[in-house]
Order: C-alpha cells, then sequence, then structure tokens
C-alpha cells in the first residue's frame, strides 16, 4: 500500500478554517465551505489543519481531503484520489496519487456523486489505518 501522506498538528476544530472561508479575497471561498463541511461531518475522529494555505481534513494525523478555491473554480481534493472508484468521471489529474474535482460556479454538478467521493475519500483512510469501520 502506498505512503500516507502525514499532516502532524491536524485537531478537531481549527478556528484559522473558519476565517479562510471568510477572511480571504478569493469570493470562491465560500463557495468550498459545503464540500469542506461533508468532510467535517464524516465522523468526530475528523481532524483539520491549513496546510499550504488550503482547509485539509485529516484522519488523525493522514490527510484524505482538502478544498481550494481559484478565481473561476472550487477544487475538492484527495490526498488519494487515483485508488477510489469514480462512476460519474468527476475525478481530475494525472498524478501518481491526488485527483481533484472541479467544481465551477453556474455549471452542473452531480452533488450526490461527490458526496459519495467524499465518503470514499474517508473510508479508503480508515481503511488504509487500519481503523475499524
Amino acid at each position: 500500500m502506498e505512503p500516507l501522506f502525514l499532516l502532524p498538528g491536524a485537531v478537531r476544530r481549527d478556528p484559522a478554517i473558519d476565517a479562510w472561508f471568510t477572511d480571504g479575497e478569493e469570493a470562491m471561498r465560500g463557495f468550498a465551505r459545503p464540500w469542506f463541511e461533508k468532510m467535517r461531518g464524516l465522523g468526530d475522529d475528523v481532524r483539520e489543519l491549513l496546510h499550504d494555505g488550503c482547509p485539509t481534513a485529516c484522519l488523525g494525523d493522514a490527510a484524505f481531503g482538502y478544498v481550494n478555491a481559484f478565481r473561476a473554480h472550487v477544487n475538492v481534493g484527495f490526498y488519494h484520489g487515483a485508488s477510489l472508484e469514480d462512476p460519474a468521471g468527476l475525478l481530475e489529474g494525472s498524478g501518481k496519487r491526488m485527483r481533484h474535482v472541479k467544481v465551477r460556479w453556474g455549471e452542473p454538478l452531480d452533488e450526490a456523486a461527490l458526496g459519495a467521493l467524499i465518503a470514499a475519500a474517508y473510508r479508503d483512510i480508515r481503511a488504509r489505518l487500519g481503523a475499524p469501520a
């Protein structure tokens, strides 16, 4: 199995992340918030921190997802996204491990499929860590 991406210092709720959604100059940050809230809501064991300036969700210290905002879109990303099943074909990227979904204002999005990817990333990191289901 591939190595985990560990980020020591993740906490249950990081106030810097809530500030990220409201304090930035990038208007798309608020558009990213519901997707990060889905990550937060996956379990009491989800931890978070800002990594490379982006809200990042972890299980313990093991990162599994993040959001980032750009001028024209939001990325909902997965650290082990290349191993996730993606029947709706939402994932983009060609890296060895990471994949992301681009969410654009006003463009159709299969929200259920993206929600399923977020849940799958959480289940995947739990399995990688050997955590009970």
